[in-house]
């Protein structure tokens, strides 16, 4: 389960923060929690397709710093906004898709595997999927 859409102002300033730390910056001030994960997906999304262009274009660098930018996303973001406590097995195969896309991403980024990518990109879609599809009942989702 992820974090709760209600949460206490300190634990929304940090999770912004930690957002804010795997490089996006627009509209998390204002953002929901809900509207956060959601651009952690959105950002996951967009270093995938960097990391494989990059890959693509044979450019080290560019490949490099957008895998790493979609590991954080996984690990600082998504997997850090999991209520392991109230989450319950939801939260815990979440823990562990999480755990294994930085292993995949890693990998792909290792060997230019942009199979790796793919299944990366292949796995995290129904759970990207499912979390846009709740938004409409996520209390505080809404735009402000």
């Amino acid at each position: 389960m992820l974090a709760p859409p209600a949460m206490p102002r300190h634990t929304a300033q940090s999770f912004a923060g930690a957002y804010r730390q795997v490089g996006v910056e627009t509209g998390v001030g204002a953002a929901s929690p809900h509207q956060l994960v959601t651009m952690l997906f959105e950002g996951f999304a967009d270093a995938i397709v960097q990391a494989r262009a990059a890959m693509q274009q044979r450019q080290i660098e560019a490949k490099c710093k957008a895998i790493t930018r979609a590991v954080r996303i996984v690990d600082e973001g998504l997997k850090a906004s999991l209520d392991s406590e109230g989450g319950g097995p939801l939260a815990a195969n979440l823990r562990a898709l999480y755990g294994y896309l930085a292993l995949r991403l890693t990998h792909a980024n290792l060997h230019n595997d942009a199979a790796a990518l793919d299944e990366c990109q292949a796995l995290i879609e129904p759970v990207r999927a499912a979390w846009a599809a709740i938004a409409p009942a996520a209390p505080g989702a809404e735009v402000q």
